[in-house]
């Protein structure tokens, strides 16, 4: 799977909407740089869905 940027900003804005990410938007010189962060209820969002996908796949892990 290849994310283009035009589907990669759409996947992050989502993201960002369920107060999973936060993203940060400078310049540095006459480039742009974008900084995503992800917030608490972001990870636990994703600890959840490795914890779902392990049972799924039937792995079990040692934490």
């Amino acid at each position: 799977m290849c994310l283009t940027p035009g589907n990669l900003t759409t996947h992050l804005r989502k993201l960002e909407a369920a107060g999973y990410v936060t993203i940060s938007k400078q310049f540095h010189g006459a480039k742009p740089r974008t900084w995503i962060e992800a917030t608490q209820a972001g990870r636990r969002a994703f600890a959840g869905y490795l914890v779902n996908l392990e049972r799924a796949l039937g792995v079990r892990t040692n934490s």
